[in-house]
C-alpha cells in the first residue's frame, strides 16, 4: 500500500503526517513529503493535478480533495518566441491558465485537501500576490476561513482584488513579504488554529511537481527554465524528476534554470558565489511575484539544482520587460515574473550555454492580467488608416 511520510532533507528524522507543524523537531529544517512506494505507483482517474494522486498524496480520501480540475495546461510554440531565444524547440508551458490565474493552484489544491483531512477551519498565508488568490480562492471553496498577510503597497492590486473577492481576511504588514513571512512564522509559535499555505507547508511542493510531470509526458527537454522567488517551484521540480528518474520513467534528466531578477537574486548570489548560506537582500524588482529578498526553500532549491546539474541566473528588469513584450505579442502574454523564464533562456543562449538545437521549456507561472502596474503605451491608429 503506497502511503506518505513526512521526512527531513537534513537529518532525516521521520514524522507521521498527522502534524500541521512542518519543520523538523530537531534541526528547524523544512520536511518532505515521501511516498513508501514509488514503483506501485499508478495514474488515477482524477483530470489536472490529481491524476498523479499516487505521487503526491496516496492516502487522502476522495472526500477531502479540494480541486477546481487545476493543471493540464498547454504547452506553446511559437515563431516569435523561437526567434527571440535563437532557439527553434522552445515551448512555453502557461500556468496562467490555472483558475485563479497562477501556478499557485496546483500547489493550492493538495494543501487545502490536507487542511480539509486535518480538519482546520482557518488558513494563513504571507504573499505578495498569486498565492493570495489560490489561498483565498481554495479555502473559500472549500469552507475555510482565509487570513492573508499583505506587504502594504507592495502587492499588485489585481492579485489583491482577487483575494478580497475571494473573500480573504486582509492583514496589512508593514514592510516586505520576506516581513509577512517573519509574522506567519511568528503566529504559527503563538496559534494552532491556524494552517499555513505558504511555501513552508511540503504539501504545496506536491502538487507543483505535476508540471514536470506533464511536460515529461510530451516533451523530453534538454533545459526547463522558470522563475525563482521563494524557491518553491525549485523545490519541486527537482523533487519531481527525482522521483521520475527512480521509478525509471526518464532516461535523461533535463537541467533546472532558476531565473531571479537582478534585484531580487539571493539564491543566486548563493549557488553561484557558492556561499555556506543564503545571505538576505532588500528585494526590488518590476516582478513583484518573486520580489523575495530571503526565500524559505533554499535549501531543497539547492538539492535540486546539484541533482539536475542546474544553471541558477538573473536577468535585469529591462531584460524581463523585454521577453514579456515578446511573449505578450506572440498571443500567449504572462504576468512580468513569468517572462524572466524566457529572458534567462535568451541569456544563456546569447553566451552558448544552451545550444540552437536543444530542446527548452519555459514555464510561464502567471496570466497576462495578474500585474497590470506596468506602463501601457501603444500607437493608436485613425480610422482612414485602417480603411485607406
Amino acid at each position: 500500500m503506497v502511503y506518505s511520510i513526512l521526512r527531513c532533507p537534513v537529518c532525516n528524522s521521520e514524522y507521521d503526517i498527522n502534524r500541521s507543524s512542518y519543520l523538523c523537531d530537531k534541526c528547524g529544517n523544512i520536511l518532505d513529503i515521501i511516498q513508501n512506494d514509488l514503483d506501485s505507483f499508478e495514474l488515477s482517474n482524477y483530470d489536472g493535478v490529481w491524476k498523479y494522486k499516487n505521487l503526491i498524496h496516496p492516502g487522502i480520501d476522495k472526500k477531502y480533495i479540494v480541486t477546481k480540475r487545476e493543471g493540464n495546461t498547454n504547452l506553446y510554440k511559437n515563431f516569435k518566441i523561437s526567434d527571440y531565444s535563437g532557439i527553434e524547440n522552445i515551448f512555453l508551458k502557461h500556468e496562467g491558465e490555472n483558475p485563479t490565474g497562477s501556478f499557485k493552484d496546483r500547489g493550492m489544491t493538495v494543501a487545502v485537501s490536507e487542511a480539509m483531512r486535518l480538519g482546520f477551519k482557518k488558513t494563513l498565508c504571507a504573499s505578495t500576490g498569486n498565492t493570495s488568490a489560490a489561498a483565498a480562492s481554495y479555502s473559500s471553496f472549500a469552507g475555510i476561513n482565509s487570513y492573508v498577510l499583505i506587504p502594504e503597497g507592495r502587492i499588485s492590486k489585481n492579485k489583491l482584488f482577487q483575494a478580497i473577492a475571494y473573500g480573504a481576511n486582509i492583514v496589512n504588514i508593514n514592510g516586505d513579504f520576506d516581513t509577512a513571512m517573519a509574522n506567519v512564522r511568528e503566529t504559527l509559535k503563538k496559534r494552532d488554529d491556524f494552517y499555513v499555505l505558504n511555501s513552508l507547508n511540503p504539501w504545496r511542493i506536491e502538487g507543483q511537481k505535476t508540471i514536470i510531470f506533464e511536460i515529461m509526458e510530451k516533451l523530453e527537454p534538454d533545459f526547463i527554465s522558470f522563475p525563482a522567488g521563494n524557491l518553491g517551484n525549485t523545490s519541486a521540480f527537482g523533487k519531481a524528476l527525482m522521483e521520475l528518474k527512480s521509478m525509471d520513467k526518464i532516461k535523461n534528466v533535463p537541467k533546472l534554470i532558476a531565473i531571479q531578477a537582478e534585484g531580487a537574486s539571493p539564491f543566486y548570489d548563493y549557488i553561484n558565489g557558492k556561499m555556506d548560506k543564503i545571505v538576505p537582500v532588500k528585494a526590488e524588482t518590476i516582478a513583484s511575484a518573486i520580489r523575495i529578498g530571503n526565500p524559505v526553500n533554499f535549501k531543497k532549491a539547492k538539492r535540486s539544482i546539484e541533482f539536475t546539474k542546474g544553471i541558477v541566473e538573473k536577468v535585469s528588469d529591462r531584460e524581463i520587460i523585454e521577453a514579456k513584450r515578446i511573449i505578450d505579442g506572440s498571443g500567449i502574454g504572462c504576468e512580468p515574473a513569468s517572462a524572466a523564464s524566457l529572458a534567462g533562456v535568451k541569456k544563456l543562449r546569447d553566451s552558448n550555454v544552451i545550444g540552437k538545437s536543444d530542446t527548452v521549456a519555459s514555464i510561464l507561472t502567471g496570466n497576462i492580467l495578474k500585474d497590470l502596474d506596468m506602463d501601457l503605451k501603444y500607437n493608436a491608429m485613425n480610422m482612414e488608416d485602417v480603411l485607406f
